[in-house]
Order: C-alpha cells, then sequence, then structure tokens
C-alpha cells in the first residue's frame, strides 16, 4: 500500500522549518519554490506518510474593488458601499496561490499550521482554496493544529490532537476586511478630493478616515482639548515638621490642599499659636502588593511603549520575531489566565541556566513556585511566556530587551506576593490633623525579579501615643493646578482597548497609521501630540456628526462581529447592515462639508498662496508653482490646474527643455540615496498620458485636475512611446530588462557614474565609470535587436587599445562592454506596475540570474490595511 501524502502549510518559511526539523527529526530535503518546501518521511495518524511542509507569507489574498471602482474620477464614492469586491492575490509576483496548487497535488491530506487566531484562520481558508481542498471532503481531508509556540513539545501536541478549522471566525475578519475597505476608501477618497484640491500645505497625501483610526485620533485630540481649555487654580496647603531623634520629618495635611488663601492664613495662624503636635493613633497594618498575572498582547504593548521606549508596531514586530525562533509562546493573546495543564516547572527549568536570572530560577525550583493568580481566559492562547533561554548576543539589543522583560513577567506571576508593613502616625495640632507614613518591607516577592515594581522603603521615628513633641516649623506651600500631559502609547493602549478599538493584533497598526498620516506626532516618552491637521479633523467630525469619530460605532462593530466568529450572527447581515448605517452617514457628511470646510480655512492656506514658482504651464505660459508638502503637486493658479507628481524624492527643472507634445517645461525627479532613480517626465503626460495602453503606476497618488485622485496619472518620459522626442523610451530605451518585462533606460543625469535602469522594477545596470559621455544611437544590434550606445571613454581610464576613447557597441553582444557592467539594484519608486515593457530580446550574452522583487502589490488608495 502506498503511503500517505501529507501537505502542511505554515503561515511564515520560519515555522514551516521549524515544524519540519521536529516532525522529521532533523532528517529532511529543502527543495526551493516560491516559498522552501521540506519533505521527509514520517508518521501521519499512525500510518507511514510522505510529508511535505511548506508555507504562505501572511494573507494569501486582499481584499479589493473591481478596476470599475478604482478609478477615483470615474466612480462615485457613495457607490463603493454598495459595490461587489473580489479578492486578488497579495503578492502576485510570489505565486503563492499557484504554489500550494502544486503541492497540493496527489496529497490526501491537508495539515494547515497557521497562527491560531481569527486571521490565522481566515489565512486557513484561502490555503484551502488554493489548494482545491474541500473541509467536509471524505477522501482529501482538512486537519487544523492548534499550537501556542513552535516548541517540539507544542508542535507535537498538536500533531496528536488536530481539529477543523472554523469557519466561522474565518467569516468575522471577511466582515471586517469589508466593512473597513468600504467605509474606509468612501471616506477617504472624497475627503482627498475635496481638500486637497483646495489647499497646498495640508503635508499629508491622503485625508483618510478609518472606523478605527479615526476614534484613535480622536483619543489623542480630546486630550489635547482639555489641555488647552485647563485653567491653572493656585492653591495652599500646611506642612508642619518636627524634629526627632536628630530627623526632621514633613507632615502631610488631612485636609490635603486649600483654594482659599486667606482661609489657609487663618488655620497656619491656629496651627503656629498652638505649636505642640500630639500623636493620637499609631498603626501598624501588614499589607501585600500582588504579584502580576499572566502577559497578554495590550499589557505587552503598554509596557513596550511606557519603560523601554518601543512603539506598539516595534514591539509587535520584535515579538514575532521571537515567537518565530522560538523563544516565546504566540504573542497575541488576549488572555491572562494560564490554563490548568500549564506545565509551569518545565518552563522554569528551560531558564535555570540563564546567566541573567538562573539563579533565582533555581531557588523557586528549589523551594517551590507560587501558583499564578487568576487572571482572564479568552479562550485564545495562554499568556505570552518565555519558551526556551537565550542571551543578548543572540537575540540582539531591542529584542534582548523585550524578550528579558517576558521572561521578568513570567518569573513574577510564580514568585510570592510582595509584603511589607505599613506604618501610619497621626498627629492633632490647633485642632487640624497631620500625618506622616512608614512602609518596611518584609517579604521582597516578585519585586526581586521586577524591582522597578518595588516598595519603596521609608523609615519614620519611633513614636507613642499622646506624645508631644514642639514643631520646627510651619510652610504654608502654594502651587498651582497642572494640565494633564498628552496622552501616552501606553495611555491610548488603554483606551483603545477599553473600547473595544481594533483587536489585539491591529491595534499596532492603528497607532502607527495615524503617526504615518501626520495626524499626531511622537514626542519625548512616546507621548502623541495631534498636528493641526489631525486636529481640525477630529474638530470638523464633532461639528458634523460626532459618531464618525467616537468609538461606539467601532465597539458595536466589534461586538457583531464577534457575535459571527462565535456563529451566533449571520455575516452578510451584519456586513450590510453596518455599511448602511455608514452610507447614511456619508451621505449627510458630504451635504455639511462647508462646516469642516470653515475650519480647514482657518487653518491651511489656498493652494495660490502655497508654495514656490518652478516651471512653466504649456498652456497658458505662465509659471505654475511647485507645492512640495505631502502630496507634492505642481498649481497653475491662471488654468486653476492641478498637476501630480512622483513622491519622496527631489524635483527641479530639467535645463528648461519642453515637451513636443505639449510644450510644458520637462522636470527632472530624483529619488533619494545613490541608487535612487533620476529620470525626466512632463507634468502633463504625467497626469494625462496621450498615447493608450500607458499603464497607471499605482506606486504613486495619482491627482488631475481639481485635485481629483484616479487613473490615467504616472507616465514619466521613460515610459513614453513617443518617436521622435529623444527623451522618451524609444530614444532612451537600450535593451530588455533582465528581470521583468520591463525596457532598461539611459539615466540621462547619472555622470560620472553612468547607469541603465528599469522603467518598471528596481534592477540597475552599471555602466563604464568615470566616461565623459554615453549616449544611444539610433541603431540596433543585428544580433539581438538592442540599442547600440556610443561611449566617448575618459583618456586616462579608457579599456582601448593606443589611449582611445570612443567605442560603440551593443552591451550585451559586444565583449568589451558586457565585461564593464554590474547588474545591482536600487531604490524603485514603483510598487506595482501592469502591462509589458517594450524591450528587445534576450540574446548571447544577456543578464543572468533572478533579482528581488519590489515588494506586495498593494494600491495604498484601495488597502482595507491601512484605515
Amino acid at each position: 500500500m502506498a503511503p500517505l501524502k501529507v501537505l502542511m502549510v505554515a503561515e511564515k518559511p520560519s515555522i514551516a522549518l521549524s515544524i519540519a526539523t521536529v516532525l522529521s527529526g532533523g532528517k529532511l530535503y529543502t527543495r526551493k519554490a516560491s516559498t522552501e518546501v521540506h519533505e521527509f518521511d514520517g508518521m501521519f495518524l499512525g500510518s507511514h506518510a510522505y510529508i511535505k511542509v511548506t508555507s504562505v507569507v501572511g494573507h494569501v489574498f486582499r481584499l479589493d474593488f473591481p478596476p470599475a471602482y478604482q478609478d477615483w474620477n470615474a466612480s462615485n464614492p457613495l457607490d463603493l458601499f454598495q459595490a461587489p469586491v473580489h479578492k486578488a492575490e497579495s503578492n502576485p509576483k510570489v505565486h503563492i496561490c499557484r504554489h500550494l496548487n502544486q503541492e497540493a497535488r496527489g496529497c490526501g491530506h491537508l495539515v494547515l499550521w497557521l497562527d491560531c487566531d481569527r486571521e490565522g484562520e481566515n489565512i486557513c481558508f484561502e490555503v484551502i482554496e488554493c489548494t482545491g481542498f474541500q473541509v467536509n471532503d471524505a477522501r482529501r481531508k482538512v486537519h487544523r493544529a492548534r499550537f501556542s509556540s513552535v516548541t517540539e513539545k507544542d508542535i507535537l501536541k498538536a500533531m496528536g490532537n488536530l481539529v477543523e478549522p472554523n469557519r466561522n471566525e474565518a467569516l468575522a475578519v471577511d466582515a471586517r476586511q469589508e466593512i473597513d475597505l468600504k467605509v474606509g476608501v468612501a471616506f477617504t477618497r472624497f475627503q482627498t478630493t475635496y481638500f486637497q484640491g483646495k489647499y497646498g500645505n495640508l503635508d499629508s497625501r491622503f485625508i483618510s478616515y478609518g472606523p478605527c483610526q479615526t476614534p484613535t485620533l480622536g483619543f489623542c485630540v480630546q486630550r489635547y482639548l482639555q489641555i488647552t481649555s485647563f485653567k491653572p487654580e493656585k492653591f495652599w496647603t500646611l506642612h508642619p515638621y518636627l524634629v526627632q531623634n536628630g530627623y526632621e520629618l514633613k507632615l502631610e495635611w488631612e485636609r490635603q490642599k486649600l483654594f482659599d488663601f486667606d482661609v489657609a492664613t487663618m488655620f497656619q495662624k491656629l496651627v503656629m499659636q498652638d505649636g505642640i503636635l500630639e500623636v493620637i493613633d499609631i498603626s501598624e497594618k501588614q499589607e501585600s502588593k500582588v504579584r502580576p498575572s499572566g502577559l497578554n498582547t495590550v499589557n505587552l504593548l503598554k509596557v513596550a511603549s511606557s519603560a523601554l521606549g518601543y512603539g506598539p508596531q516595534m514591539a509587535m514586530q520584535l515579538a514575532e520575531r521571537l515567537y518565530t525562533q522560538g523563544f516565546i509562546s504566540y504573542p497575541r493573546t488576549e488572555s491572562t489566565a494560564y490554563p490548568s495543564s500549564f506545565d509551569f516547572r518545565g518552563t522554569l527549568s528551560a531558564l535555570a541556566n540563564n546567566p541573567v536570572w538562573g539563579d533565582y530560577v533555581e531557588r523557586l525550583l528549589a523551594e517551590g513556585y507560587a501558583k499564578p493568580r487568576s487572571g482572564t481566559d479568552a479562550g485564545d492562547h495562554p499568556p505570552i511566556t518565555p519558551m526556551r533561554s537565550a542571551t543578548e548576543d543572540m537575540l540582539g539589543k531591542d529584542a534582548w530587551r523585550l524578550y528579558s522583560y517576558v521572561c521578568q513577567h513570567f518569573l513574577g506571576t510564580v514568585s510570592p506576593d510582595c509584603k511589607y508593613i505599613r506604618t501610619k502616625v497621626k498627629f492633632s495640632m490647633g485642632a487640624e490633623f497631620f500625618h506622616c507614613v512608614g512602609q518596611h518591607v518584609t517579604v521582597q516577592g516578585f519585586t526581586y525579579i521586577m524591582p522597578w515594581l518595588a516598595i519603596n522603603e521609608k523609615k519614620i521615628p519611633q513614636f507613642t501615643k499622646e506624645e508631644k513633641i514642639e514643631v520646627s516649623k510651619v510652610e504654608l506651600h502654594e502651587g498651582n493646578t497642572v494640565p494633564p500631559e498628552y496622552l501616552s502609547e501606553s495611555e491610548l493602549i488603554t483606551l483603545m482597548e477599553k473600547n473595544g478599538i481594533g483587536t489585539d493584533a491591529s491595534i499596532p497598526v492603528h497607532i502607527n497609521n495615524i503617526c504615518e498620516r501626520n495626524y499626531v506626532q511622537v514626542q519625548a516618552g512616546r507621548k502623541l501630540a495631534p498636528t493641526t491637521l489631525g486636529i481640525t479633523l477630529i474638530r470638523g467630525y464633532q461639528c458634523i456628526d460626532p459618531d464618525l469619530c467616537l468609538p461606539d460605532i467601532r465597539s458595536f462593530i466589534e461586538q457583531q462581529i464577534t457575535l459571527v466568529a462565535k456563529g451566533q450572527a449571520d455575516h452578510s447581515g451584519v456586513v450590510q447592515h453596518v455599511l448602511q448605517q455608514f452610507r447614511q452617514k456619508y451621505s449627510y457628511y458630504v451635504k455639511q462639508i462647508e462646516n469642516m470646510d470653515a475650519l480647514f480655512e482657518a487653518q491651511f492656506s489656498p493652494l495660490s498662496n502655497s508654495g514656490r514658482v518652478l516651471s512653466k504651464c504649456g498652456k497658458c505660459l505662465r509659471y505654475m508653482k511647485y507645492i512640495s508638502m505631502q502630496p507634492s503637486r505642481l498649481y497653475c493658479s491662471t488654468c486653476e490646474d492641478v498637476y501630480n507628481l512622483p513622491q519622496r524624492g527631489t524635483l527641479k527643472l530639467y535645463k528648461e527643455l519642453t515637451c513636443p507634445l505639449d510644450n510644458f517645461e520637462l522636470l527632472i525627479f530624483s529619488m533619494a540615496g545613490p541608487e535612487g532613480k533620476t529620470f525626466p517626465l512632463c507634468p502633463f503626460c504625467y497626469n494625462n498620458p496621450p498615447f493608450e495602453g500607458i499603464d497607471t503606476l499605482y506606486g504613486t497618488t495619482t491627482t488631475g485636475s481639481f485635485g481629483k485622485l484616479g487613473k490615467g496619472a504616472g507616465m514619466p518620459c521613460f515610459l513614453c512611446p513617443h518617436p521622435a522626442c529623444r527623451h522618451s523610451m524609444i530614444a532612451q530605451g537600450v535593451c530588455a530588462c533582465p528581470e521583468c518585462n520591463g525596457t532598461l533606460v539611459l539615466d540621462p543625469v547619472s555622470a560620472p557614474n553612468w547607469r541603465l535602469y528599469c522603467n518598471m522594477c528596481n534592477c540597475l545596470v552599471s555602466l563604464p565609470q568615470g566616461a565623459h559621455r554615453i549616449a544611444t544611437t539610433q541603431e540596433q544590434c543585428p544580433e539581438c535587436g538592442s540599442k547600440i550606445i556610443e561611449i566617448d571613454f575618459n583618456k586616462k581610464t579608457t579599456p582601448l587599445a593606443d589611449g582611445a576613447t570612443l567605442h560603440t557597441g551593443c552591451i550585451l553582444c559586444d565583449e568589451l562592454l558586457h565585461s564593464l557592467i554590474e547588474v545591482k539594484h536600487g531604490k524603485s519608486f514603483f510598487k506595482r506596475l501592469g502591462g509589458r515593457g517594450r524591450g528587445r530580446g534576450a540574446g548571447r550574452g544577456a543578464f543572468k540570474g533572478r533579482g528581488r522583487g519590489t515588494g506586495k502589490g498593494v494600491d495604498p488608495k484601495m488597502s482595507f490595511r491601512d484605515f
């Protein structure tokens, strides 16, 4: 009987390798594919099996609108609420879907090792779709492995307890994705087109809205408004001082503070007239500071921000890396309670050899560890726990600091409580009452390993009841009430959790979004100060419809999505109900937009008053202004036209040359860094491609007249097929790109470090360095069809015989030129390109090897992840 064929799929390549290594005992064969495939013979469900383990790289698909709804100019944002959506491959260049389909052929079992949360469950069903398996198919069975760490023990335990994937949890993610996509894109398109067409100094590519992002910003602005509206008040408080056994002691007033100076002065006189303090009560009480419960994601993020100085996004990246390397358990969990079956002794033993806290662990194992406090069991994963010992040299400084905290927190949960004696002495003088407090620690407990939580020892002199002591002085202290500080990341995370904004996995994303969109700025101490744009947006929402920036609606949505995850609500019913609510709110918002516009008008400059003079308009022949604030653009005040430009680079006039098609002056755009591309462009052609079939470059914001965004933009000169213009792809294109369907084009201003770059990917080809001149000719290579180039070498460095400097040839077929070039990768401005290049064939001497991809093909305007 032939052995079973089993395909196992993990969420990341590193986890796939860990699983395969454990199940094969280290005896496996690895081959290259879209993601690595590890093959070995083993046992599965008690039978001999041939097992393949591979992985995805996160979500296989992303939710998107069909092409008809992606044109910002051609579709009404209101229509998006009822528009169809479809799933497209998240990263088409990696071909994960095809890879999974090929690996699944002939396999009778599919085992899903995706992360054990809702997102992981959603990816499970994406994998099932790619492989052609069916959940209830008796012939080809689907299994779900549930695990919390990638240790041998957890992997083997999961293999022995395979279950079915949970479709309800996957549908809950589908519901959230569709709601966030449609609501976020509709509001964002309208706001962006409306405000960017009127104001020049907004300093943000998109004026975005998101059902989670905006309430998150609302918390920051609410704190800012509390600060600005705060009015300080003077207060006064009494502090008697006494000297006992050579020790001066300051006493606290039972009234604490008074806000009337005359009354406070009266009390000071009464006390000073008496001048004698009498001890009226001495109380001693043993108190405990309880050890922490288990560590969940939200608490980890708060500590990382407040104590370690790591933003939530960075903290999660470090935690995920520690998890995939097997140092900690799964870092996304809401639970703070350990399951009854948790092996505390085994976990402690794994840390016993650690050079930092190994001695403390040995003491716990010898003297007995405490049972952790009961916490919250959310039914997902155990609290975040160290799985094996590590050192700073193994992890690096940042990951080590986070790992150290996870270890110290775990050790704190199994340590005794901290115990101390609190002594309070009460005094009477002039009919007023005062006190002092002393603290003495008797049992350090968990504060030994978590010293930042230790009780501050405070010694006070010995007193006896009814003892009378002469006061040394009585101070009347004057102070002022102070406003609260800007909201810290840690406080914001607490508010988001309390109000149901986001999940443990998405909270870092929402905080990162409001920072990247220039709505808040992170200040010292990880404080979040809202910008003028962020404040104006929230104030505008409050004027029109406060629900748009309050957490109530999002909290309700999360509750409904949780019901979907539990199978208690219909997926499509929840989506339609929520979208109908937001559709009505959107319609009202559009009608009342003048109220927000009045706030923008008071804070930002009109386009006509922004920017600096740069180049001439081809229509009116008057100078246009360059607005450098994001998104950078050109504005012609005479024609009242706005021309979008490439982002994240420098722009200058290109030798006052003009486009032969429309008479606009050409610009030269340079990306940052020594390997950034440099290319010319015509502002009009860039926004209004004059030739059919020029694909939109999705890596750019596309702005047409009056700030409208949409397709039909993004044609630099290196994509232009104009037959006569000397800057076009026809004139400057040399040969086909070795790594994609693009064309290698001569960089016109790269001297003396001459180079070619691909007009579609990030491939760079270094040409002979130091040449006086390199130019394309009109001739083509008879062997491969590439364009012949002409090089004028430097006399001192010429490789030609007899000191000659002029040479013409094909960089592919000419042996001398081919030996002088080097293929490498630089910065690519474009994240995703469609269509084919116009490069010619790859003849003999063609470039070899495959290059790196240019990243995920995601249109930032359409991705729900950004909202």
